[in-house]
């Protein structure tokens, strides 16, 4: 019997790709035990959807820094690293997803 936490993960995943697909994405699967190499990508990626490889990470808690409450989006990286950008998957799906479902 698999783990809470991989049994939460595992939901979160599965919604990520419904959400998708309610909203316009068309290829959109979830890789087999979260593991990327079932479709031929890295490990790491959890969902693929329409060519855009996604890690999904639920926690019971998100750090402060990290708060989208009155920005659209967290732009942050490490020194001498790459800057990533955190977003809600509603802004997600209005900037990568536009025109998917005729909107």
């Amino acid at each position: 019997m698999p783990s809470k936490s991989k049994t939460k993960g595992n939901t979160y995943e599965r919604e990520i790709v419904e959400t998708l697909k309610d909203n316009g994405f068309k290829d959109v699967k979830r890789a087999w035990g979260s593991d990327g190499r079932s479709f031929g990508c890295d490990e790491k990626v959890d969902v693929l959807a329409d060519g855009v490889k996604i890690q999904c990470k639920r926690r019971k808690k998100i750090p402060k820094w990290l708060s989208l409450e009155a920005v659209d989006m967290v732009m942050t990286r490490a020194d001498r690293g790459s800057t990533i950008v955190v977003l809600t998957l509603s802004r997600f799906i209005k900037m990568i997803g536009a025109g998917k479902n005729g909107s």
